[in-house]
C-alpha cells in the first residue's frame, strides 16, 4: 500500500506524462497543491488558470494570486460571464454545471490558442460520488484529474502541502459565492455582493470558517463550532447584526449547527440531485 509520498511521485509522474497542462486554479488547497506540484513537474509547461467573475470574493482572488507570485507559478486570470446565462442565473441543481460548463469551455479554447495539450483540475480522491455536478462538465470536456490519478485524498494533499511549507496547507474550504444563494432564488451580481460583504464583515470580527446564506431578506450565519462559543455572547450578537442589517438584510440568524459544506444541497429532492450527477 502506498503512503503519501509514494502518491506525491507517482503524481509527478502523472503530471510529466502529460507534456504540458492548464490547470484550473481557484486558490484553494487542492488546486493550489495541484498547480505548485505541476510547475515542478512541467515548469513553463504549465499554466495556472483562475476564473474571474463576480462568484470569486476578492480575498481569494487576492490570496490565489499572492500564492501563485511567491512560488513563480504562471498564472492567468480568466474573465468568465457565467451570470449571463439563464441556466446558471435561475440557480437550479445545476448552477454549478452551467458554472464549470463555461470555465472549460474557456479553457479549452485557450489551451487550442495557447497550444497546451490537456486541462486538469483539482477534484480529489474524497470527491468522488459527491453532489458535485462541476465533475460532470469537467468530464464533457476531457479535464484531467491528476490529484484522483495519484490516488490522493484530501488529508494527504493538506499533509503533503504542510511538508513544502505551503500556505495554503490549512486554508479553510471556500466554494463560490453562488453557493451561498438558495436554490431558486436567481443569482445576481447585487446578492453575491451582499454575501461578500456579509462575510468580510465577520471576517473583520474575528471569525475565520464563516458562511452566509442568503435567503432573501433573511442572512443565516454559520460558523464553525470550534467558533461558536465566542459568537454565542450578547454583545458579538449584536456587533454581527449590526454589521449585517446595512448590507441589505432584514433578519440575521445565527445556525445553531454550525458550518457545514453544501448545506444548501439539505433542500434538494433526492430526485434533483440524482438528475444533476
Amino acid at each position: 500500500m502506498m503512503n503519501s509520498r509514494d502518491k506525491a511521485q507517482r503524481l509527478q509522474e502523472r503530471l510529466r506524462s502529460l507534456g504540458s497542462v492548464l490547470v484550473a486554479y481557484s486558490g484553494g488547497t487542492d488546486s493550489a497543491f495541484l498547480a505548485y506540484a505541476a510547475h515542478q513537474a512541467l515548469g513553463e509547461h504549465m499554466l495556472a488558470v483562475i476564473a474571474d467573475s463576480s462568484s470569486l470574493p476578492r480575498r481569494e482572488l487576492a490570496s490565489a494570486l499572492a500564492f501563485a507570485e511567491r512560488h513563480h507559478i504562471p498564472v492567468h486570470v480568466l474573465q468568465t460571464h457565467e451570470l449571463e446565462q439563464t441556466e446558471y442565473a435561475r440557480n437550479d441543481a445545476q448552477r454549478c454545471f452551467h458554472c464549470k460548463s463555461e470555465l472549460f469551455t474557456q479553457m479549452d479554447d485557450a489551451r487550442r490558442r495557447l497550444g497546451f495539450k490537456h486541462l486538469a483540475y483539482g477534484m480529489n480522491l474524497d470527491d468522488r460520488g459527491e453532489f458535485r455536478p462541476g465533475q460532470r462538465a469537467a468530464e464533457l470536456y476531457g479535464a484531467l484529474a491528476p490529484l484522483v490519478d495519484a490516488e490522493l485524498s484530501k488529508a494527504e494533499i493538506r499533509m503533503l502541502a504542510r511538508d513544502a511549507g505551503l500556505s495554503v496547507a490549512d486554508k479553510p474550504a471556500s466554494a463560490c459565492l453562488s453557493s451561498r444563494i438558495e436554490y431558486g432564488r436567481p443569482v445576481t451580481a447585487e446578492n453575491l455582493a451582499q454575501v461578500e460583504q456579509a462575510e468580510e464583515a465577520l471576517h473583520a470580527l474575528g471569525f475565520v470558517q464563516v458562511r452566509v446564506r442568503h435567503h432573501g431578506e433573511l442572512a443565516r450565519i454559520e460558523i464553525a463550532r470550534e467558533e461558536m462559543e465566542r459568537a454565542l455572547t450578547i454583545p458579538m450578537l449584536n456587533a454581527m447584526t449590526e454589521a449585517l442589517l446595512p448590507i441589505g438584510f432584514l433578519y440575521v440568524t445565527l445556525d445553531t449547527r454550525g458550518y457545514r459544506s453544501g448545506s444548501m444541497n439539505d433542500v434538494l429532492p433526492a430526485s434533483a440531485i440524482a438528475a444533476a450527477m
